[in-house]
C-alpha cells in the first residue's frame, strides 16, 4: 500500500450532536495569508508549485469532502464525494461531513471534531466565512498537522462552494474562519485565525485516484477509472491486483498512462478496463526515471459484481 493510515490519532474523537447553526459574523478584513506548511515525517520534492484547481460546477448532491493521508513519507489532501442531507447549505453540509464523518478510505483520516455549531456565509463570490465552535478543535496535534487540518477546511469549503457554483472560480477564493464569532482564536493551540486565508501549494496528493471511491460495486464489464496527477503529461504506471482466499492478492493488470496536458483535461488520466467479477485493488504511481523506484503511490480497493 501506498499510504500507511496512522495507528493513532493524537486526542479522542467526541462526537457531539450537532445543533442549530450559528450565524456567522463578518470580522475587519485583514491581508490575506497562504503561509507555505511544512512536511511532517519528510519533505515534499514532489509536490507542484501550486495548488489544485477549484473543482468545476456539478448537478449531484454529494458533497466534495478532503482528508489527510500519507503517500510514502510525506502527508497530502485526498478527496472523496459523499452523501450529505440537505437540510444545509453545501459548504456548510461538506465541513459538516468533514468534522463529522469518517473517510471511506481507511488510508486517510481527519483531526476534525464534530462541532456544536457550524454556519457559513459567502460575500462578493470569493470570500468565504465559516464560524464554527471551539469544540471542533479538541485534538492534540503537532504544529505541522494542524496546518494542514486548517487547509483540509479551506479545501473542502471552497471545493463545496466551486462545485455548486456559489463562487466565482475566476477568483482567488479566500476563507475566513472564525470561532464563536471571533477571529482571535489560535486552532489546535497552533495557527492563528481570523485573517482571509487560501489554498496552499502543494498540499493535494501528487496522485489522486477519483473513481471508483473506496469500497464501490460496479458491474462487470468495462469498468472506467478516473483520476488526476498533480504533474501534467506525467507517465503513471498503474497496476490491478485480484483478492483471493485469506486475503492474497495477485496481479491482474499492469500498464502505463499519460496524465492529460490539454486545457481543461490537465493531469486527468482515465482508464477503461475489462474486468470479471472479484474483488480489487488499483495501484497507480508516478512512473520513476533513469531506474528510479515509482513514487507517490495512491491505492483504491473496489468489487465488480
Amino acid at each position: 500500500m501506498g499510504r500507511v493510515r496512522p495507528a493513532v490519532l493524537a486526542g479522542i474523537l467526541v462526537l457531539v450532536p450537532a445543533l442549530a447553526a450559528c450565524t456567522a459574523e463578518n470580522g475587519p478584513t485583514p491581508s490575506v495569508t497562504s503561509a507555505s506548511v511544512p512536511a511532517t515525517g519528510g519533505t515534499m520534492p514532489d509536490a507542484p508549485a501550486t495548488s489544485a484547481p477549484l473543482e468545476t460546477t456539478q448537478s449531484s448532491n454529494k458533497a466534495p469532502v478532503y482528508w489527510i493521508g500519507r503517500s510514502g513519507g510525506n502527508i497530502f489532501l485526498y478527496r472523496e464525494f459523499r452523501d450529505v442531507p440537505e437540510q444545509e447549505n453545501p459548504v456548510t453540509r461538506a465541513l459538516r461531513a468533514m468534522m463529522s464523518e469518517k473517510p471511506l478510505d481507511p488510508d486517510f483520516f481527519t483531526p476534525w471534531q464534530n462541532p456544536d455549531k457550524l454556519a457559513t456565509s459567502i460575500s462578493g463570490k470569493d470570500i468565504i466565512t465559516v464560524d464554527v465552535s471551539a469544540d471542533a478543535f479538541n485534538s492534540n496535534l503537532d504544529a505541522d498537522m494542524a496546518a494542514r487540518a486548517i487547509q483540509q477546511l479551506i479545501y473542502t469549503a471552497t471545493a463545496a462552494a466551486a462545485s455548486s457554483g456559489l463562487i466565482d472560480t475566476g477568483q482567488q477564493v479566500r476563507v475566513r474562519i472564525l470561532v464563536d464569532g471571533h477571529t482571535d482564536y489560535v486552532a489546535f493551540g497552533k495557527v492563528q485565525l481570523g485573517a482571509l486565508m487560501t489554498r496552499a501549494a502543494g498540499l493535494v496528493a501528487p496522485v489522486w485516484i477519483i473513481d471508483p471511491q473506496e469500497s464501490t460495486e460496479v458491474p462487470a464489464g468495462s469498468v472506467k477509472i478516473t483520476g488526476r496527477s498533480t504533474s501534467p503529461g506525467a507517465k503513471l504506471r498503474w497496476q490491478i491486483l485480484q483478492s483471493g482466499d485469506g486475503g492474497s492478492k495477485a496481479p491482474f493488470l499492469t500498464g502505463e498512462t499519460t496524465a492529460g496536458a490539454g486545457q481543461g483535461q490537465a493531469g486527468v488520466f482515465t482508464l477503461a478496463l475489462n474486468l470479471p467479477a472479484g474483488d480489487y485493488e488499483l495501484r497507480v504511481a508516478q512512473a520513476g526515471s533513469g531506474g528510479e523506484p515509482d513514487r507517490n503511490e495512491d491505492t483504491r480497493s473496489f468489487k465488480v459484481r
